[in-house]
């Protein structure tokens, strides 16, 4: 009777936990993270890129625009006071990149952020929200944003090679590539080559869990490729790798996904760790030493960890958490804990610029990554043009 007790218990815990893993959609990458290696221990420094991304709305719950521009407002007044009062090892500010939604274009918003990222504090890359799109529609939709931002905003730079303009993507809804299980959000399963045939260098909307967009492939740096007859082609990719060479469609850039045993539910349940801040989820040391020690990195460079967090920025309800004390202890322990010059040394950078340090590293590239900020792609903007003189002849 007591063995018949105890299975009987046995497989009500294993009801529960499968209940548990499913009602939070783990199923999709709980496995790869149990068994994810460890990364290598390096020798000397380990340098951190951090990298803060932001679906930034300002009509979010669709306010009127009165509200929207208290919203910018305050992001161009308090960011610039809150990134002043940090710097990393490169002696720049912290930075913060701007993904903002086409679908809600304002160019009084779009000339106050573009003024910011002007003065140093972060740069402006492509957020869409969609549902039922076309091929057709999506296209001349990125199309016609990319030329606005960089026309009238000077935003997004142009590929030194190709003369095309270039930008980071999250997806709304966390839908890249119509990953969401009833089709809502999207409607495009060629998403990631139309992506790259309109400039897209990386996409930066993982990870996404508890959604069930998530992908098995987590915590990485890698190229996926898109089958035109599915949905979700990310769910997995080829690593990115030094020595190695593009591959696929697109570049995916990921935070961090894991299990928080320090913040757990009823004392017991480790919650998920989906590098989300806000006012429910703060940025508390304790978490940002997990982003870090997840170690995210290009194989073979494991010594430059990549560390990519988001938010939502502008919900009143997480202003304070973003703008406020929370934001600056999450950068005083940055500062005072990874960059010692010894042990850990700090770098903030904009999503074009984790990228340029990523291409760097894959180009065999070693030491300090603050050099290859520009890497590939220059800073966004219009670009001087150098106008050569007439040889003399004598």
């Amino acid at each position: 009777m007591i063995v018949i007790a105890l299975l009987v218990l046995l497989l009500l815990v294993a009801a529960a936990v499968t209940v548990a893993i499913r009602a939070r959609n783990m199923q999709y990458w709980l496995w790869g993270y149990l068994t994810r290696r460890k990364p290598p221990k390096v020798q000397g420094p380990k340098h951190v890129l951090f990298c803060f991304v932001d679906h930034f709305e300002p009509n979010w719950g669709r306010v009127d625009m009165d509200t929207q521009r208290r919203r910018v407002d305050r992001w161009c007044s308090d960011y610039r006071a809150l990134a002043a009062r940090h710097r990393d090892a490169d002696g720049r500010v912290a930075q913060h990149s701007f993904f903002y939604p086409e679908e809600e274009y304002v160019e009084e918003h779009l000339d106050k952020l573009q003024s910011l990222c002007a003065d140093g504090y972060g740069e402006i890359e492509i957020h869409l929200h969609h549902d039922n799109d076309t091929e057709a529609n999506f296209v001349a939709t990125i199309d016609r944003f990319n030329e606005l931002l960089h026309e009238k905003h000077n935003a997004l730079p142009r590929d030194p090679v190709t003369g095309q303009l270039r930008f980071a993507f999250i997806h709304g809804n966390w839908c890249l590539d119509n990953s969401r299980a009833d089709g809502r959000w999207c409607g495009i399963d060629n998403e990631l080559i139309l992506l790259r045939e309109l400039g897209c260098y990386a996409d930066f909307t993982l990870p996404s869990a508890p959604s069930d967009t998530q992908t098995r492939m987590s915590n990485a740096i890698y190229y996926a490729t898109d089958d035109p007859q599915r949905c979700k082609s990310h769910d997995t990719g080829v690593p990115m790798r030094v020595g190695g060479k593009p591959s696929g469609d697109l570049l995916i850039i990921q935070g961090p996904l894991g299990l928080n045993w320090k913040d757990r539910r009823f004392g017991v349940i480790p919650r998920i760790e989906n590098s989300d801040v806000r006012k429910g989820c703060p940025p508390t040391p304790s978490r940002v030493d997990q982003w870090v020690d997840t170690g995210i990195h290009v194989e073979g460079r494991p010594e430059w960890v990549f560390v990519k967090v988001h938010t939502h920025g502008t919900q009143e309800r997480d202003m304070d958490t973003l703008l406020g004390a929370p934001a600056d202890a999450m950068h005083d322990h940055l500062e005072a804990v990874y960059n010692d010059g010894v042990n850990y040394v700090l770098h903030y950078v904009t999503a074009r610029e984790m990228y340029n340090i990523a291409k760097a590293a894959e180009a065999g590239l070693a030491g300090d990554p603050g050099r290859y900020r520009d890497f590939e792609l220059p800073k966004p903007g219009k670009q001087p043009v150098a106008h050569e003189t007439a040889a003399t002849t004598v």
